[in-house]
């Protein structure tokens, strides 16, 4: 069932990001090359894994798509516009790419309910936490709102 407000919870519903394209980017840092020439095309739906070394720059490619940074060089399209190159720069939160950090910034200190709880801080704490479950229930983890973070997986 669908919530009028919904959109405020999930802005970028329907508007999740489709084709990509990478074209010859490079990503630096001062002189370490952490990304150099990388090229790939991932089609709508299609499920991709990079592997790789610690430090070969798959992290680095991952928040070059997502927008997190500008390449040196190269460029990104999204459904067949530039999103990064010489030509223009989308912010991330514009290109409706998502990206889950290796390294989640939760505080072990509060539930699972009350970590997403504090992002909403600007609520009546009733409708946050409303809120906060319904988002817990649509990522199947309402069952673990109790939980603290050092208790779950890497996935949860």
């Amino acid at each position: 069932m669908r919530d009028k407000d919904d959109d405020l919870f999930f802005p970028l519903r329907g508007r999740c990001a489709g084709f990509l394209v990478i074209e010859n980017v490079r990503q630096s840092y001062g002189g370490l090359v952490a990304v150099d020439d990388v090229s790939l095309t991932v089609a709508p739906g299609e499920v991709l894994c990079l592997l790789g070394a610690s430090g070969c720059g798959k992290t680095t490619l991952l928040r070059l798509a997502a927008g997190v940074e500008a390449p040196v060089s190269g460029r990104i399209l999204l459904d067949g516009r530039e999103v990064a190159g010489p030509h223009d720069f989308v912010p991330p939160e514009d290109r409706g790419v998502g990206l889950v950090f290796q390294d989640y910034a939760l505080f072990p200190h509060m539930t699972v309910l009350e970590n997403v709880m504090f992002g909403l801080r600007h609520m009546p704490r009733a409708k946050a936490r409303d809120w906060a479950m319904r988002g817990l229930n649509r990522v199947a983890l309402a069952d673990y709102a109790d939980t603290h973070p050092h208790l779950l997986s890497g996935g949860e």
